[in-house]
């Protein structure tokens, strides 16, 4: 049930887009952009991404703001940055470590990080589960402990949103046979 719904979840927002990038709510535009859609769905399959955990709309929402005040003062520090007098600021290459079990919170971590102006994540190491970034402003010890400050409080709100440890349970790989070790 939950992959039927997800597959029409798919359809109906690719129909969206295609009404949206027509600007025009019309039969036509709306049966063009199922076809559309069930074209790219049939064509162009999606691998399946397991999911796993519940999602906690308490959790969630307290991500969502916490996020969003990262945002505003992000913002903020980096236009003070751009226009203030004096050398540009320092920039590095920082690496930070993530606890997060699945690859789709993986993801979504990444993506966060990408939004926060002042930071970009260059590589994932998927398997160790490290990020690098690059990050503006890493003048002062004080500045590189924000930017670590900020990745576990982001890593600990994803956590309780989403990979709660007494709901986790790892889905086996396709790839991979349960028993089967990992070579480096």
């Amino acid at each position: 049930m939950r992959r039927f719904t997800l597959r029409v979840w798919v359809l109906v927002w690719l129909t969206l887009v295609w009404i949206l990038l027509w600007g025009t709510i019309s039969v036509a535009n709306i049966l063009s952009g199922l076809a559309i859609a069930l074209l790219i769905t049939v064509l162009l399959p999606l691998p399946p991404v397991p999911v796993q955990g519940k999602v906690h709309p308490i959790s969630l929402l307290h991500l969502i703001v916490r996020v969003s005040w990262y945002l505003v003062v992000s913002s903020t520090q980096v236009a003070w940055l751009a226009i203030r007098p004096g050398p540009p600021p320092l920039n590095a290459v920082l690496r930070a470590h993530l606890n997060l079990k699945s690859d789709l919170v993986l993801a979504l971590a990444v993506n966060i990080f990408n939004l926060i102006p002042g930071s970009i994540v260059l590589e994932i190491d998927q398997r160790r589960r490290l990020i690098y970034a690059h990050v503006i402003d890493v003048g002062s010890e004080r500045s590189v402990n924000h930017f670590y400050k900020q990745v576990k409080q982001v890593e600990r709100l994803l956590i309780k949103a989403f990979e709660r440890d007494g709901e986790w349970q790892p889905s086996e790989s396709p790839d991979q046979p349960e028993d089967a070790e990992v070579q480096s």
